[in-house]
């Protein structure tokens, strides 16, 4: 892919809202198919977009493109050949801030150093109400990395990638957009209410037919308890919440190891698998995969 069309696939899948990761080669050593300067897109799911070295190379930069994803963070990723500079201990051999080493078993070129940094829309919250608690989780809510947007009653679009709704209006306002954010499983539901007009709301929910099973996930009164009473504190400790629920519901990007060569490699769609025994193995390459089907078609 050249640079001008990968340049418009970035801007397509930005647009979109779509995550991905930019890989460029920053650094690569004779002989290896990569140069300085090539590049390519990582997807969400593992696909790859564009050249940043052979096949060897791209499983190690799908791998770390992903956990660059789960993590959010920008990180130097070092790709060395085994034998070269460092022992082997596993696939990863060293890790330092903003910097990771891997050897890579069937790398048979020079090493090659590849910046990884993840295009990541951020994560939306929805409003209701026009308080001062609202006018404060507008204005906090973009220092956590957060895009907090007003919405009115259930006149709102959703969003896939939506992490949670805040009832703050204290009027009949809230008993749609809480309908709207439980029947569309968002993470985190919150309602700005004393415990008292809390269990109120829920009873008047109830009774409009919003199963328990829902009901029981309404964060009321919204956010951590630290003792909270201005507008701006309270509005901390809802996002202070909003935050557990994301951190606490993140799932580490999927890894396999490769049982014949031990390499580190995605499980995901790009990668070379078989179904054995019930479950799924991954594999660097054709050739470990064949070693994998002979071995177990003798054993």
């Amino acid at each position: 892919m050249m640079p001008s069309a990968l340049s418009r696939r970035a801007q397509e899948l930005a647009e979109r809202g779509e995550a991905f990761v930019s890989a460029t080669v920053v650094r690569a050593q004779r002989p290896t198919s990569a140069e300085a300067g090539n590049a390519a897109l990582v997807l969400a799911d593992g696909t790859i977009e564009g050249f940043v070295g052979g096949p060897c190379a791209e499983h190690s930069v799908r791998a770390y493109a992903l956990k660059a994803l789960e993590s959010g963070e920008p990180v130097l990723l070092r790709i060395l050949p085994f034998g070269d500079e460092v022992e082997p201990e596993g696939t990863e051999v060293a890790r330092e801030d903003g910097a990771v080493t891997v050897q890579n078993p069937c790398l048979s070129g020079g090493a090659i150093e590849v910046f990884l940094e993840p295009i990541v829309r951020a994560p939306r919250v929805l409003v209701e109400g026009d308080t001062p608690i609202v006018h404060a989780l507008l204005r906090l809510g973009p220092q956590l990395g957060l895009d907090v947007v007003v919405v009115e009653g259930e006149a709102f679009e959703l969003r896939p990638d939506d992490l949670g709704l805040v009832a703050a209006g204290h009027g009949r306002e809230e008993l749609p957009a809480l309908r709207r954010g439980l029947e569309a499983d968002l993470p985190y539901v919150g309602l700005v209410a004393s415990r008292r007009r809390g269990h109120g709301v829920i009873g008047e929910l109830r009774g409009d037919g919003v199963p328990d099973a829902l009901l029981e996930r309404i964060d009321t009164p919204a956010g951590l308890d630290v003792g909270a009473r201005t507008p701006s504190e309270i509005a901390l400790s809802i996002l202070a919440g909003i935050v557990a629920v994301r951190r606490g519901g993140e799932r580490p990007a999927a890894t396999a190891v490769d049982p014949i060569c031990g390499m580190t490699v995605a499980a995901a769609a790009g990668t070379l698998s078989i179904e054995h025994d019930g479950q799924t193995v991954y594999f660097c390459g054709a050739g470990c995969r064949a070693s994998f089907e002979h071995a177990a078609a003798s054993g």
